[in-house]
């Protein structure tokens, strides 16, 4: 679609209203910046433009009784330190605290499943880094609920529940989100934080680069016998990755990589056949196991949008690139999008820019697009290197796991770019 173009779901009109309706849309909300979206990235962004002084209106396609629920969505992220700081500067990690499990050691094995013992390749050992340590592992629902707590205690952020953009149009002065109802949302800058398949980069007519994985993540968590220790787990097997990671209250998550075909057949599955399947990876080092809540089950993809910037349009999170979770940073990163965008529009507007100018978003992209080629390229690489059964391959990489793990400081390093503290990070992240 051409910039300042209209695009607009059947039915719609020039503006979004009905046609032949002599009524112009409702104005549903004005402010600096329209986000699409209302996942954590969304939410996120929305505190970090109030902090910078900037208003914000998030367009949430999902109801606020939904969104809220603990059973919306099963995952468990590991929450780097870059992004425990963000969220303590946020005001939110009070909040979230209480149910985050501190990551104390992560091991890292190459097997097959059935076999007995995996062998131990590699060791982070959460002491090297110090008191900050790797970081932690908090469920989804428990950071959303914090952050949309938080967004409806905050004076100029505007959170319209239950309310999808259905389309938009951007103008040089003006960027107008169509919802739903036909009512209207003006800002100056729209960011979409819309996910993998992003309808507002379509619309911007931003192509994406990547692939589908012939894989599914199976996730769940389970309850268990012996304490974990805040260890996590990453068993390579030949179908993908199995990560066993710590929660509060002796339970684990479960990010389960499969071939597309076993999956489908597991998802149909009993809870007792799951249950097995399980087991035969899992092994019994932690005692029995029990499925503690839902299953759910996520489509891998790699996509990475070619440009994270259009004409009064910004992309975040998901919408700006989707990695494979084997290294458990995609929302780290996306929370990094978030306080980055914040920062480099925050400063334009304190200098009398205007915040969804070309030159603007242009900064944007430079500090933010070429971090998310890299990480997406070396997730998709080390799926590759892993997830596979060809024995030359497998005694290769074992014996280079070994010899990185022997690595003292090359091997810190590497724990310390994890937990992203970096040199490139946005003011909220740093220490």
């Amino acid at each position: 679609m051409m910039d300042g173009a209209l695009s607009s779901a059947p039915g719609a009109g020039r503006f979004g209203q009905a046609k032949n309706s002599e009524q112009p849309s409702p104005i549903a909300a004005e402010a600096d910046v329209a986000i699409v979206g209302g996942g954590a990235v969304g939410a996120a962004l929305a505190l970090c433009l109030a902090r910078q002084g900037l208003t914000s209106v998030i367009c949430d396609p999902v109801p606020l009784e939904a969104s809220m629920a603990m059973d919306f969505d099963g995952r468990a992220y590991a929450v780097a330190l870059a992004t425990r700081r963000m969220l303590r500067k946020l005001g939110v990690w009070e909040a979230i605290i209480p149910n985050a499990q501190p990551i104390e050691d992560i091991l890292v094995s190459d097997g097959r499943v059935g076999e007995r013992a995996a062998p131990l390749f590699l060791h982070f050992d959460r002491r090297e880094l110090g008191p900050d340590g790797f970081g932690h592992m908090v469920e989804d629902h428990i950071i959303r609920a914090a952050l949309l707590n938080k967004v409806a205690h905050t004076p100029g952020v505007i959170h319209l529940h239950g309310k999808a953009v259905v389309a938009s149009r951007r103008d040089p002065y003006c960027a107008t989100a169509i919802l739903d109802n036909g009512a209207l949302v003006k800002a100056r800058l729209l960011v979409g934080c819309d996910g993998r398949g992003s309808r507002i980069a379509v619309e911007a007519g931003i192509d994406r680069a990547g692939w589908r994985y012939d894989q599914v993540g199976l996730v769940c968590a389970v309850r268990h016998e012996k304490p974990h220790r805040g260890v996590a787990h990453e068993l390579f097997l030949p179908s993908g990755p199995f990560a066993i990671l710590p929660l509060t209250g002796e339970r684990c998550s479960l990010v389960w990589t499969e071939r597309a075909e076993m999956a489908e057949s597991l998802r149909n599955a009993s809870d007792e056949v799951y249950l097995g399947e399980i087991r035969r990876r899992f092994g019994d080092f932690l005692g029995p196991l029990t499925l503690a809540g839902k299953r759910w089950a996520y489509p891998l993809n790699l996509t990475v949008a070619q440009s994270f910037v259009a004409s009064r349009l910004a992309l975040a999170g998901d919408s700006a690139r989707g990695i494979h979770p084997i290294a458990g940073q995609g929302m780290n990163y996306g929370m990094r999008d978030a306080a980055a965008l914040a920062e480099v529009v925050g400063r334009a507007a304190r200098l009398g820019e205007d915040i969804g100018a070309p030159t603007v978003l242009e900064r944007y992209e430079q500090w933010r697009r070429p971090d998310s080629v890299m990480i997406a390229t070396a997730t998709d690489g080390l799926n590759r290197l892993f997830s596979n059964d060809f024995e030359p391959l497998r005694w290769a990489r074992r014996i280079g796991l070994a010899a990185f793990g022997n690595m003292g400081p090359l091997r810190r390093t590497a724990m310390r770019f994890a937990a992203g503290d970096r040199s490139d990070l946005p003011s909220l992240m740093r220490g």
